[in-house]
């Protein structure tokens, strides 16, 4: 009987981060380059009684894959990804991948994403261009041309499938894996004037939520009732600590 108290209680602390997580994804359906986060949960058995008993892990959060849809914007700083790729800038402790494609030009000229960090070419190396030097081209293998000069490529960069990945901020990662610079832009690439929007969806994260919210109310009912069987069985018995 205690079991089933122990098990309502792992299942409302996997249905707590269950909510936590989807909250964090309908907070962020307008964010740029947003990539949801799921929960992949396991099941931990155990064995100390006669009978197993099966409980629910808290669960891990991963970070999706699936891409957001594009946007026109018309700015020419804008750069949508097309395909699997990532644009990487260096952030205060390394490199820092993203989608959000939202870039701009500081007072000494560096290409920076919209949150002010150096964006950074195949090589690691930062992108300068000149604040007055007039129109700005970006090729789809990410070749910046300004007044009919290359002034350097952004770089586009493949995470490992089986990476995992680290949230930094909204819309960076940071994978555990490193991450291999894109040659071949045949099926990646960059697409200038256009923005990648967030991957979450209101309406499928919202149903997602009523459904967990229900799971959870169903769960402390099943608690609040073993846990009011056990108080009847006490009364009734009496305390066998007694």
């Amino acid at each position: 009987m205690q079991s089933a108290l122990y098990v309502g209680l792992s299942a409302q602390v996997a249905l707590e981060k269950r909510l936590q997580t989807i909250a964090n994804n309908v907070a962020n359906v307008n964010t740029s380059g947003f990539r949801t986060d799921v929960v992949k949960f396991e099941t931990v058995l155990s064995k100390a009684g006669a009978n197993p008993v099966a409980f629910s892990s808290p669960g891990d959060n991963i970070i999706s894959r699936e891409a957001g849809n594009i946007t026109e914007t018309g700015n020419p700083l804008d750069v949508a990804v097309v395909g699997q790729g990532w644009i990487a800038f260096a952030g205060p402790n390394g490199t820092v991948y993203t989608r959000d494609g939202r870039l701009q030009i500081a007072a000494n000229g560096d290409l920076q994403t919209v949150s002010g960090f150096p964006v950074i070419d195949s090589g690691g190396a930062q992108l300068t261009l000149d604040p007055n030097g007039g129109p700005v081209s970006i090729s789809r293998s990410g070749a910046i041309t300004q007044d009919n000069n290359e002034i350097g490529t952004i770089g586009l960069f493949n995470i490992p499938p089986d990476a995992n990945l680290d949230r930094y901020g909204n819309s960076g990662v940071t994978p555990d894996r490193p991450a291999a610079a894109i040659a071949d832009f045949s099926r990646d690439g960059f697409k200038q004037g256009y923005v990648e929007g967030s991957s979450a969806n209101p309406m499928m994260e919202l149903t997602k939520l009523m459904s967990a919210s229900r799971a959870f109310d169903s769960t402390n009912s099943l608690i609040d009732g073993t846990d009011s069987t056990l108080r009847n069985a006490i009364q009734t018995l009496g305390d066998p600590s007694k």
